[in-house]
């Protein structure tokens, strides 16, 4: 039997690869014999450069860059040749901030900015940028207030990845959907997509560009929308660009099972998430999905996933399941409870 295990990483707990581990651990044990392909994955967001930088032979740079509240923080990228790699909540993601910090109404892409003109100050012309995990709901207004933006831009190459399909705007855009994620009242809310519709008018305005509807735009707090609109940027479903980077479609021919997984399935899995992409490039190859937490079961059973395998006890607290020796001994004992 070949298995695939090719899962995202349980966000603020395990890393992608760390997952993959212990779901390959727990197989081994019940079935020995098995030949066990892991592929830990990203869609665009957290563990993007890891994932690239290790799958094209990238090495890690740092930049100094400002944090969503102006902040001094070493920022991550990776680099070859003359090809960067580039997550943005490295400059402007929630995991920067403290909980009672989150404030979308005054959160800034400045530092995506300047972490984007270190790159190519490094000699980076092709910019491959995952889109996730931010803070931020501003449209790229900070990103566009850094000196110099333009034209270190100018002529580079974009590649944007997104792990969303939302809009810029409207009921399905970045400030109605992900910015109460992100601390914003419902009034803030109002404020940030009207900030949000003067900024893809003026972006019209000037270039020609009409984001307002444009699928991922709404990715990053509009920050997708943004480098779309000024730069010309292309944009993707990050974990399709991904899935080909590492040579997804190669890996699995002869498998007879996939297993993929995330921290928590829901509705918003079928809108760009590792898994429906990884349930896409399956084919006829039925795939299990093994998450922290599944919701939306029927949906997803609809969508066309052979199993769903829940490792968190529902009675366990969140504090405790987070911990990564819970969550690895939880994977474990779901699996092998499973097979």
């Amino acid at each position: 039997m070949k298995i695939i295990v090719a899962p995202d990483s349980y966000k603020g707990c395990l890393t992608a690869r760390e997952v993959a581990g212990a779901i390959g651990h727990a197989i081994r044990e019940s079935c020995p014999d098995a030949e066990i392909i892991t592929i830990p994955l990203a869609d665009g967001g957290e563990g993007t450069v890891e994932i690239l930088s290790e799958a094209l032979g990238a090495k890690i740079q740092t930049a100094t860059v400002t944090d969503p509240l102006g902040r001094k923080v070493q920022a991550k990228y990776a680099l070859k040749g003359d090809t960067a790699i580039i997550e943005v909540a490295e400059a402007c993601g929630m995991k920067l901030l403290r909980k009672e910090e989150l404030n979308p109404l005054k959160a800034s892409t400045r530092g995506v900015g300047e972490l984007l003109i270190a790159a190519r100050e490094n000699g980076a012309d092709h910019l491959i940028i995952g889109l996730g995990g931010t803070a931020t709901c501003d449209g790229g207004e900070g990103m566009m207030t850094v000196p110099g933006i333009r034209e270190a831009l100018k002529g580079a190459r974009i590649e944007l990845l997104s792990d969303v399909d939302n809009p810029f705007t409207g009921k399905d855009g970045a400030a109605r959907v992900f910015a109460p994620q992100k601390g914003a009242t419902g009034a803030d809310i109002e404020i940030l997509e009207h900030r949000l519709t003067q900024i893809a008018q003026r972006i019209l305005k000037e270039t020609g560009r009409d984001i307002t509807a444009l699928p991922c735009a709404g990715a990053a707090g509009g920050l997708g929308g943004a480098l779309v609109g000024w730069f010309g940027a292309t944009i993707t479903s990050g974990i399709d660009r991904i899935l080909d980077l590492v040579h997804f479609d190669e890996q699995k021919k002869g498998a007879d099972l996939i297993i993929t997984g995330e921290g928590k399935s829901d509705l918003q899995t079928l809108h760009g998430k590792v898994p429906v992409g990884v349930l896409r490039h399956a084919g006829s190859i039925p795939v299990a999905l093994v998450s922290g937490r599944i919701d939306a079961k029927a949906e997803l059973l609809e969508a066309g996933f052979s199993r769903l395998i829940e490792v968190t006890p529902r009675e366990m607290p969140l504090p405790l399941a987070l911990q990564p020796e819970v969550a690895i001994r939880n994977i474990r004992a779901a699996l092998t409870s499973e097979t």
